[in-house]
């Protein structure tokens, strides 16, 4: 993969995060990397810095690495691996290996875990944490529509340490 500078990217962020999907990767302390889907998330400058930032629902396992871990990734691969990142938004990788399984194979860049197969990968440095507040909706459509269980999502920012693209 090729370095790049955050502004040399040239694809449609709301094409990649909304209908492509990310797969966010992480790795725990001793060394096991997981992925989950998702499609809710952004990039841009925060803090005088390039960033992204994405969500995660408490109870999910790369929640609990991405807690534990300094950096992630931000993978996007391409369409022919839909069905591969339809399974892995739907199981976690507490019970199985989702790597195995898929066949992905991880690789590491800026001593980050990224996905082989990946068209685009972003590594980040986490900067910031917060779990959503539901007092904090102006609009209280969104909780009743998002968090029927009352399970909200944690936010996470990251500073971009590097761009990569195939």
């Amino acid at each position: 993969m090729n370095k790049i500078t955050p502004q040399e990217l040239n694809k449609n962020p709301f094409d990649l995060i909304g209908k492509q999907w990310a797969m966010i990767t992480t790795k725990s302390a001793d060394g096991h990397v997981n992925t989950m889907t998702a499609s809710w998330g952004g990039v841009g400058v925060l803090w005088n810095k390039p960033v992204t930032y994405i969500f995660l629902r408490p109870q999910r396992y790369t929640r609990e690495l991405m807690d534990a871990s300094e950096t992630f990734s931000t993978c996007f691969l391409p369409e022919s691996y839909r069905k591969e990142l339809q399974y892995c938004g739907s199981h976690t990788g507490r019970e199985v290996d989702k790597l195995a399984i898929c066949g992905f194979e991880a690789v590491t860049l800026d001593n980050t875990p990224v996905l082989a197969q990946s068209e685009i990968a972003i590594t980040c440095r986490k900067l910031f944490r917060q779990k959503f507040n539901p007092e904090s909706f102006v609009d209280p459509s969104i909780d009743a529509a998002n968090y029927p269980n009352k399970d909200y999502h944690f936010f996470y920012v990251g500073e971009i340490l590097g761009v990569y693209q195939k």
